[in-house]
């Protein structure tokens, strides 16, 4: 048990060490793997909802997409573009750090799949 500890914990380091040696061999390297994450854990949501669960529903997708649009708007300057509001009110643009936009992504989208199953 100790040395599947041990191999997880060096797994872990590795993968997370991986995007930073592969940015030395190009950008597109790191976006492939980021791509290939996201592919992953739909792949993973599919896995639960019809292997565990027994059903075909695809609407976990749905909410997946609100969360990818939403941090999508705030990490862009697209947001101040499309709507003048918020134009006025952040005149050099919205720039929020990505630990803030991503938590409220999910939970924007965790709240879209309550107001939705409600």
């Amino acid at each position: 048990m100790k040395n599947k500890l041990v191999l997880f914990l060096l797994s872990a380091v590795a993968l997370i060490a991986l995007p930073l040696v592969a940015q030395e061999f190009g950008q597109g390297w790191v976006r492939i793997m980021a791509l290939a994450l996201l592919y992953v854990m739909l792949a993973l949501g599919l896995n639960i909802v019809v292997g565990y669960a027994g059903l075909l529903d695809l609407g976990y997708v749905a909410f997946y997409a609100v969360g990818a649009y939403l941090y999508a708007l705030l990490a862009s300057p697209h947001l101040s573009e499309n709507f003048p509001a918020f134009a006025a009110m952040f005149p050099d643009g919205l720039h929020l750090p990505i630990w803030l936009i991503v938590p409220l992504a999910a939970a924007v989208a965790a709240v879209a799949g309550i107001v939705l199953g409600a």
